[in-house]
């Protein structure tokens, strides 16, 4: 399912108006619609209560002024407070505003001179908000007395359905821009807006709908659309049925080069999610004075001791060791529990910069390449980078705050540096294509916050790789 930005929506509802020549009131009146029969779905009380619906001068506010006058023909007790003066109101949201009060709807303005205070907004006295005070054109912060009414709307306990995304929220980036509506149901419109899926404004949406709204085709084909996120069905039919007659040998041999003092359970972790994963077989390459212990704890995987340093990491001499061992190997897994002392760091290097075999690097094998991202755009083979947020900053000698702030321009930006594979950990993982191609994740849950789950991931691509 594609994902869009603002840009792209208006990019597409342009498409729909001018090049096909649907009007914009038409498009406006489908969103009201489609507002309207979610908001029964979800709220099947509604007829019995009074709806509040907040509106802003845009056309965000239009769909509002739709929808309040569907609620009204349906005899719904509906009120609609209007945050602008009637006289700045312009283009379909206009004409949905006359047309709402020529069907003998009343607005009140609100938060304007000579209009109600927000303070004394009412809203406790509604059984359901409608908000479309803001669309998904906001790019600057929330300023009064619009972030006031936002703050009312969160404080009020009232449940909240936001028309397209909820008011304050970022549609590119998911951040609150100041303010921002915490709304239990969301109903957006054509195609979803990336802020939907990213961290916080996937919370904020609470539940999301889509409507089809009559975006022709023909605009989809016009747009190059690189982001999606990704559904059971575009996974389904990956991994085919094994044959009966199938053995390891055809489900190939993953090199885990992982493990140091009090780091070995890194290395445990990804080889055995390998082979839960389906690898044939799995060697984990750790150093020597581990292997013992390593041996009793992996029943299923194979060692490989190297030599080491003194501080019980992998040493530079690992590295012909490694080389001789990748015959008959399909993929190599690098990082898990490794360290930054000693000489592992620069193994890693010469690992990355030799290696011809696909690799996905994690944890301290990343750390290893900070200021060297020149050794993965010449590296010989593919390269999968799995940075959690702190990782990813310093890849990028930027703050983890910034990552975090654009999740997608940090993981695209960081694949065009490397041109590697990236998947952004994290709540609303981020995947990126060496060529620009955005996929997001939408599973996941807080139980996932512990140690060892990015191990696990890159035991699980490792396998996958194999």
């Amino acid at each position: 399912m594609h994902v869009v930005t603002a840009q792209q929506m208006r990019d597409l509802d342009r498409y729909a108006i001018q090049e096909v020549g649907i009007p914009g009131l038409v498009l406006m009146e489908n969103a009201g619609r489609g507002v309207l029969c979610t908001l029964k779905n979800c709220f099947p009380s509604y007829r019995s209560q009074k709806v509040a619906v907040l509106c802003g001068k845009g056309n965000n506010g239009g769909d509002g002024l739709v929808t309040a006058r569907y609620l009204k023909d349906e005899g719904v007790a509906v009120e609609v407070f209007l945050a602008a003066a009637p006289d700045r109101v312009s283009g379909d949201a206009r004409l949905a505003l006359d047309i709402f009060l020529r069907s003998g709807g009343s607005v009140r303005p609100l938060g304007v001179p000579e209009g109600l205070a927000p303070e004394d907004l009412p809203l406790s006295s509604f059984g359901l908000i409608v908000d479309a005070l803001l669309g998904t054109g906001l790019k600057a912060q929330v300023r009064d007395p619009l972030a006031g009414i936002i703050r009312l709307i969160n404080h009020s306990r009232v449940p909240v359905l936001s028309v397209d995304i909820p008011s304050g929220l970022c549609s590119d980036t998911g951040r609150a821009l100041g303010a921002a509506v915490e709304a239990q149901v969301t109903v957006t419109f054509g195609l979803p807006k990336l802020g939907h899926f990213l961290y916080p404004g996937r919370r904020l949406c609470g539940e999301l709908y889509l409507v089809d709204i009559g975006i022709p085709g023909k605009a989809l084909e016009q747009q190059d659309l690189r982001c999606q996120v990704i559904t059971p069905e575009m996974l389904r039919g990956i991994l085919g049925p094994r044959q009966p007659d199938a053995h390891k040998g055809h489900f190939g041999h993953l090199l885990v080069v992982a493990g140091s003092a009090g780091k070995t359970g890194a290395g445990v972790m990804a080889c055995e999610a390998a082979l839960r994963v389906g690898a044939g077989l799995v060697t984990m390459a750790l150093p020597r004075s581990l292997n013992l212990a390593m041996e009793a704890r992996l029943t299923e995987a194979m060692t490989l001791p190297l030599s080491e340093g003194p501080e019980q990491s992998l040493s530079i001499a690992a590295l012909e060791e490694i080389l001789g061992a990748l015959g008959g190997k399909q993929a190599v897994a690098l990082g898990p529990g490794i360290s930054t002392m000693g000489e592992t760091p620069e193994l890693v290097r010469e690992l990355v910069a030799r290696v011809c075999l696909p690799m996905v690097i994690d944890a301290d094998g990343l750390n290893a390449l900070v200021g060297h991202l020149e050794l993965l755009r010449a590296a010989p083979g593919v390269r999968i980078l799995t940075p959690h947020p702190g990782e990813m900053a310093r890849l990028l000698s930027v703050s983890t705050s910034q990552v975090q702030s654009d999740r997608i321009q940090a993981a695209l930006e960081l694949s065009r540096r490397s041109s590697s594979h990236v998947i952004l950990k994290g709540a609303g993982t981020v995947l990126v294509e060496p060529g620009g191609n955005v996929r997001l994740v939408p599973t996941g849950n807080p139980a996932m916050a512990s140690g060892g789950m990015g191990d696990l991931l890159t035991g699980m691509i490792g396998g996958l790789l194999a």
